[in-house]
């Protein structure tokens, strides 16, 4: 989390005492913003997201019970920690508003030291919620990625690419695959030791990345020395521009290794769907095999070459 003040928005049907709240906060350095009801409440919250809610519980329109249901019931980009406003006292009235998705509670009228107490429980709790989601997004990211090229990993691609394939099927949409394999990589690895062997595949993964569509097309780290380059929504003759335009990249990018550089070249195969009756139950499996296909015949017909097939 960064060091801007936090936002809080205010659900009040009471323009005193919206004012008085609003007043005390903003002495206190939080950003404000109000709703009348639970209903306006609702719709600035999905403009706009605030950390923390502070609503009163007998509102028109949409009262707190039902707006915490409401929240409660949505996906927003974080927690949205609910401070219920209440005159009512019983512990029957007080359970029934958290069972509806408030965190906290405070009785009418607000002791403005017990709602700055309140406020640092709530900052707490927030600060733990985004540090573990943050954790687990971290964690996500880890096991569908390689660890060495920062490239999508194996698992990635057998979750992702059936479905890719089915939608462009079915949506009569073309798709390619790009699969690349860098030229006599066992011989960097002899000749300048796996360290040098990581850094140039490193640096080709990254020369890739800088090419491709961000958001579009992704790179999966396919074997060794052997990757593959999703490219959705491109027919044959645009993913073989793309694969030479990453093949005469590769060629031209030298990788630093201690007092020298290394050169490298690779080998491309492109396999391209035209969708028709026919390939209807084209599977993944299919389609790799056809750039594979390729990208060995680049390989037996002298290297740092591209051939294409398109699949009808």
């Amino acid at each position: 989390m960064n060091n801007e003040p936090i936002s809080i928005l205010i659900v009040e049907d009471s323009p005193t005492q919206a004012l008085r709240l609003q007043f005390i906060l903003q002495e206190q350095g939080y950003q404000i913003a109000v709703a009348r009801d639970g209903k306006e409440g609702l719709a600035l919250l999905q403009k706009r997201f605030f950390p923390i809610v502070i609503t009163d519980w007998v509102m028109p329109e949409m009262d707190g019970f039902k707006f915490c249901q409401a929240v409660r019931g949505q996906e927003f980009p974080g927690y949205v920690y609910i401070i219920l406003l209440t005159a009512k006292d019983s512990k029957n009235d007080i359970i029934a508003g958290l069972e509806a998705g408030a965190d906290d509670y405070l009785i009418k009228p607000v002791d403005e030291a017990e709602l700055s107490a309140r406020l640092n429980t709530a900052k707490r709790i927030i600060k733990l919620e985004y540090s573990l989601r943050k954790r687990n997004e971290e964690i996500a990211r880890l096991s569908i990625t390689d660890p060495l090229t920062k490239a999508y990993n194996r698992r990635y691609l057998n979750d992702h690419l059936p479905a890719a394939v089915k939608r462009s099927l079915r949506y009569d949409h073309p798709i390619s695959i790009v699969i690349c394999d860098i030229d006599h990589f066992k011989n960097v690895n002899d000749t300048h030791g796996h360290q040098a062997g990581d850094r140039v595949l490193e640096k080709f993964a990254r020369s890739i990345r800088q090419c491709i569509r961000d958001e579009v097309d992704w790179l999966v780290r396919y074997g060794g020395e052997e990757f593959l380059i999703v490219l959705p929504e491109t027919d044959m003759d645009g993913a073989h521009r793309a694969a030479e335009r990453y093949r005469l990249l590769i060629s031209r990018t030298p990788v630093p290794a201690g007092d020298e550089s290394i050169s490298i070249t690779a080998s491309f195969g492109v396999a391209s769907v035209s969708p028709s009756e026919e390939n209807r139950e084209l599977t993944m499996e299919s389609l790799i095999e056809a750039a594979d296909e390729c990208m060995y015949r680049a390989k037996n017909e002298g290297r740092n070459r591209t051939f294409c097939v398109l699949l009808k």
